[in-house]
């Protein structure tokens, strides 16, 4: 027979530790029904229920033969046995002066028997009770059953608790508990319907990071300690709040919580914490919002989908944000590419490289060409690179997928150089690569490798990305300029550089990107401001080329401002090796009968 432990009678301290573990209002589980029919079956009583006793009300954490989830805790039995944390049984509670006017008898119930819900330290928690519509005695041997059966329910409590179920900073339950109670939602016939969910990410994995590095580990203790106040002041107090990651918290809002109201209400808490919290300065919280059904979703979709909004909210600036499954097919696409794509990098047959002509525009020569990437997926096709490049250069694939594309650009140059194609070859290379402490060396050696000399090769870089990290980038440059490779600033224009910069960086050629040449023929102020941007690139010593040349005027509009090169369409689209030694040849024999 189960022992009972010595109780405690702090009432305060009480309510406490019976909120502290999480079992209030929250959804019906297996665990504890299991326990409930075994006892209605056991004692061949109708109800039975384990029941907690609130500051106000007896809730049911599980019930057999009854539908409401609480009765006043004033003149209820199980009260009684929180409040002594013993045993009770009252044989008829029409016969009990205390009960016979209480909200059980007025239904109808006649007998009781309830036995205490004991902590390990000593706290009751309410009570494993039985119920009958008849009086009836209660025998010592079936008061020794009912006490086993609320250590049954105890140990369940014990056990969810402590096995993996709490998350030892917060003290709140976990992503495991979560799901075993949306698993339990699901198997609750009243809690069907539409429902809310929320998750709060305190902060992004870069804000952490920086978190970490200046104030110590102990720092994001103190955020999450302040978030679970915060939370549990306002939240909490209708919904079991979760730590399902190091800064996430999730929730479910009440039944019936209307999707405006539930937005309004998240941002206000974000206001809030905009205003007062410690962090405040240097973290960002943003909060995902996603509908679900219970009988029909999965944990973790759940999860993921709540991801997935929190995710968008800080990437378009917003406080909150509602799960959208056309964003999330994006965020899907964005994780099937990266893998994909790694994929094809270890795989030969997927990548190659395309060339699209440079063109001098006064001679009308060909005297270079940029290497491009392109991807074809052997079961979805073509694979746009204005999709699967920016994606890439997030990652750490960049690396090896620039050394790939050098490495096939070196040796396709060679190729053509046998052939008599004499000409100078651009590869666009991440600001990424040019951190790398070998990389001048690693780009040298290729050189060497294919008997190539440095200048047949061009190494292009964003003005965007060299602006990230300008000073660490700048010593590559320098070694690359030194060994004689030739250097170019691609997309000129778009990424805010100052003029003092650019004129301390060792390029040879500036690239505008086509954003600005697009439509110049037709558009004044985007020809002065090319014009301007010439200028300044011939006055710091830079060539000159324009990207997206479409039409021949286009081409008289660029050589009345002195540009030097220009590539686009209107010569050629990016061709295949074979393809473009062709073109070059074409063209030098038209060249030449002029």
């Amino acid at each position: 027979m189960a022992t009972t432990p010595t109780p405690r009678y702090s009432e305060a301290t009480r309510l406490e530790v019976l909120r502290k573990l999480n079992l209030l209002d929250t959804p019906p589980s297996e665990a504890f029904d299991r326990i409930t029919r075994m006892a209605s079956q056991m004692f061949r009583l109708p109800i039975a229920a384990v029941s907690l006793t609130d500051s106000d009300r007896q809730w049911f954490k599980s019930r057999v033969g009854v539908e409401h989830t609480s009765i006043p805790r004033l003149k209820a039995p199980c009260g009684q046995v929180a409040d002594e944390s013993q045993l009770l049984i009252i044989g008829d509670l029409q016969a009990s002066e205390c009960y016979q006017d209480s909200t059980l008898a007025g239904t109808g119930v006649r007998f009781y028997a309830g036995a205490p819900l004991i902590t390990h330290d000593g706290y009751c928690l309410g009570a494993m009770c039985v119920l009958g519509m008849e009086p009836r005695t209660f025998s010592e041997g079936e008061q020794a059953v009912l006490r086993d059966l609320a250590a049954m329910v105890m140990e369940q409590i014990e056990l969810q608790h402590a096995l993996g179920r709490i998350d030892p900073v917060s003290g709140l339950p976990n992503r495991v508990q979560l799901e075993e109670d949306l698993k339990d939602l699901a198997m609750d016939s009243a809690a069907g319907g539409e429902r809310l969910a929320a998750l709060i990410n305190l902060a992004s994995p870069s804000q952490l990071s920086d978190a970490v590095r200046a104030m110590g580990a102990g720092y994001l203790d103190e955020i999450v300690g302040e978030a679970v106040r915060a939370l549990e002041g306002s939240v909490g107090r209708s919904s079991t709040v979760y730590h399902v990651a190091q800064t996430e918290f999730a929730f479910i809002a009440p039944p019936g919580t209307a999707c405006g109201d539930f937005h309004d209400a998240l941002e206000a808490m974000l206001r809030r914490r905009a205003v007062s919290g410690t962090s405040r300065f240097v973290t960002t919280a943003t909060v995902g919002v996603s509908s679900f059904e219970p009988s029909t979703i999965k944990s973790a979709d759940l999860l993921r989908n709540l991801h997935s909004a929190a995710r968008h909210a800080f990437d378009s600036d917003s406080a909150v944000s509602m799960y959208s499954p056309d964003q999330d097919a994006l965020y899907q696409r964005r994780f099937w590419l990266v893998n994909e794509f790694g994929a094809a990098l270890e795989r030969s047959g997927q990548l190659r490289l395309v060339f699209q002509p440079k063109i001098d525009l006064f001679s009308g020569a060909c005297i270079g060409a940029e290497a491009l990437l392109r991807w074809t997926h052997p079961e979805f096709g073509e694979v746009s690179p204005g999709e699967f490049i920016p994606i890439v250069e997030q990652t750490s694939m960049v690396r090896s997928t620039t050394q790939w594309v050098l490495e096939q650009a070196m040796r396709q140059l060679a190729a053509w150089r046998a052939d008599g194609l004499r000409l100078q070859l651009a590869v666009n290379v991440s600001v990424v690569n040019l951190l790398e402490p070998d990389f001048c060396e690693r780009v040298v050696a290729g050189l060497r490798r294919h008997g190539l000399p440095a200048s047949s090769l061009s190494l292009e870089i964003t003005e965007s990305a060299l602006m990230k990290n300008p000073k660490l980038a700048q010593a590559t440059l320098t070694a690359l300029d030194e060994a004689g490779v030739k250097l170019a600033i691609d997309d000129f224009g778009t990424g805010y550089s100052s003029l003092a910069y650019l004129q301390s960086l060792p390029v040879q050629v500036v690239k505008i990107d086509q954003s600005f040449v697009r439509d110049i023929e037709r558009d004044e102020r985007k020809r002065a401001l090319v014009s301007a941007m010439i200028k300044l690139a011939h006055d710091l010593g830079h060539r000159v080329v324009a990207e997206g040349v479409e039409t021949t005027e286009v081409v008289h509009v660029l050589q009345n401002a002195n540009c030097d090169e220009a590539q686009g369409y209107l010569y050629a689209r990016p061709l295949a090796p074979q393809a473009f030694a062709e073109w070059f040849l074409q063209q030098q024999e038209a060249a030449a009968v002029v």
